[in-house]
């Protein structure tokens, strides 16, 4: 049996102001699921809410905007995965071998709070399945705890986008919070690249995370190394 994939996206289309649009930073959805495909894996797509994805507009732009990234939206099958995500009630997480959380500043709003994507990633994590996340995607793990009540990221070496990138992309003043401090205070041994917006990946056990989205495919790499 080919090894599953579940893939997590974003339902938020903005920040706190609703003028100033976000959503999916589509390549870190893109880069991956290439990776996972060339694997020969199946991949299934789920958001905090289930149904439609909006998609970053800067991360259609270049040079965000690559040819995995085009090659998606020309893709008529490819888009209505994204109109028809399914709920995390509806996810049986033995189903799967590995989560991988997308990113885009959207997720720091619907990620966190979700029970549902939280239960799936803790019981993916304790049978030692692999937990992935790149660049703010490791919002969907800052509160997932292990049924031990500590949590999750507590104690790991892990990384994701760093505040020194939130402020080189003029965001800082209008992110809800500071993903990297949040992480640190729960106890994550957070780490970044010597250069913003480089690709950089972190594993740790059956933990595998990557700074920015630069760092999609590298972090899709090292999932597929340790599903062996």
């Amino acid at each position: 049996m080919s090894k599953r994939i579940l893939n997590v996206v974003t339902n938020v289309g903005h920040y706190d102001d609703p003028s100033h649009e976000t959503g999916l930073w589509l390549s870190e959805l893109t880069h991956a699921w290439h990776v996972f495909e060339e694997a020969g894996y199946e991949q299934v797509l789920v958001s905090p809410q289930g149904g439609a994805v909006p998609l970053e507009p800067r991360s259609l732009k270049f040079p965000n905007y690559d040819k995995t990234a085009k090659a998606w939206r020309a893709d008529p099958a490819k888009m209505s995965l994204l109109e028809t995500t399914r709920s995390p009630e509806e996810i049986d997480s033995s189903e799967f071998d590995a989560i991988y959380f997308t990113g885009g500043h959207a997720v720091m709003y619907d990620f966190p709070g979700s029970e549902g994507l939280q239960r799936i990633t803790r019981e993916i994590f304790e049978r030692g399945d692999i937990v992935s996340s790149v660049c703010h995607g490791y919002c969907g793990l800052l509160d997932t705890k292990l049924s031990n009540g500590e949590y999750l990221i507590a104690g790991r070496k892990m990384t994701g986008f760093a505040w020194q990138e939130e402020v080189l992309a003029r965001v800082d003043k209008v992110v809800p919070y500071n993903a990297e401090e949040r992480a640190k205070e729960r106890g994550a041994l957070y780490e970044k690249g010597k250069l913003p917006f480089v690709s950089y990946t972190v594993v740790d056990g059956n933990l595998v995370t990557g700074q920015n989205p630069g760092s999609a495919k590298a972090t899709a790499q090292r999932v597929v190394e340790a599903l062996g």
